[in-house]
């Protein structure tokens, strides 16, 4: 078995079963262009190349783009570059190859210690939401994040995290994968998640605003909202606000939904124009 790399955050998937609940997920059909980031040994590659018109992968991993070159140099509709997902430009690299142009579904086991850049990389902000969204993001995550990720309002794992991608995409918790699935298995057990990226209904009239409400909202979840937000206004006009939203004053920034924190930030606009 292929040797794994620390610096890399590298353990291989083996499950069988794990890698059809991703592919599963993903609902390929045969005009899909899928981004694979991380492809690691190959597991899954090799059951995305069947499926689909192409598949580009990232590795950034020298030793490892060498043996995925050996094993898939005779398929037609694969693609790899070696780098960092995180500063490479993709659609740079894809001019001169049209058949991977434009990826439309993502689909990779990724690295756990760079989940937030790549999810920033994948969906955007809130205030700079990803200009060409991707159909589907099929993801391989630590479970206790893909737990925040889909978290309801009310519930001790719902935080800006919670915010941030469920503004920018619909989240769903598909499956629980257990450390034994990976070798070396991890201290964490993992998730599968899929995500569908579109725009909250309805979208804040400031983005900006928003993203900086909630950002200071959570700054310390165990204060009232209104205490973490008073930096930004006096508590008779913040108190009033919340009143005219139906906000208990009492409430901390997890117990507000998504539209609770649209509805917030477009009041919020009004107060200070």
């Amino acid at each position: 078995m292929t040797k794994t790399r620390k610096q890399f955050a590298q353990h291989w998937l083996r499950s069988d079963k794990a890698l059809n609940q991703i592919v599963a997920a993903a609902a390929l059909r045969e005009s899909d262009r899928v981004l694979e980031i991380g492809p690691g040994t190959g597991i899954l590659t090799r059951r995305l190349l069947p499926l689909v018109q192409s598949v580009v992968a990232v590795e950034i991993d020298r030793d490892l783009c060498n043996t995925l070159v050996q094993s898939f140099r005779s398929a037609t509709n694969f693609l790899l570059l070696q780098g960092d997902i995180l500063s490479l430009d993709l659609a740079a690299q894809l001019h001169s190859y049209p058949l991977w142009q434009h990826p439309n579904k993502v689909v990779a086991n990724i690295p756990y210690n760079i989940t937030g850049p790549i999810l920033e990389l994948l969906l955007g902000t809130i205030a700079a939401p990803h200009p060409n969204p991707f159909e589907s993001i099929v993801l391989l995550v630590q479970k206790e994040v893909a737990e925040r990720i889909c978290a309801q309002p009310g519930s001790r794992t719902f935080g800006a995290l919670s915010v941030r991608v469920q503004y920018l995409a619909t989240c769903e918790l598909i499956s629980i994968v257990p450390a034994t699935a990976f070798h070396p298995p991890p201290q964490v057990d993992s998730a599968v998640l899929r995500l569908h990226p579109h725009l909250h209904d309805p979208t804040a009239e400031n983005a900006r605003q928003l993203e900086t409400l909630v950002k200071l909202g959570f700054a310390a979840k165990r204060k009232m909202l209104r205490n973490n937000l008073k930096s930004l206004m006096e508590g008779d006009r913040l108190l009033a606000i919340f009143e005219s939203l139906h906000i208990d004053p009492q409430a901390r920034a997890e117990d507000l939904s998504v539209t609770d924190w649209v509805r917030l930030s477009d009041r919020w606009r009004m107060e200070i124009d």
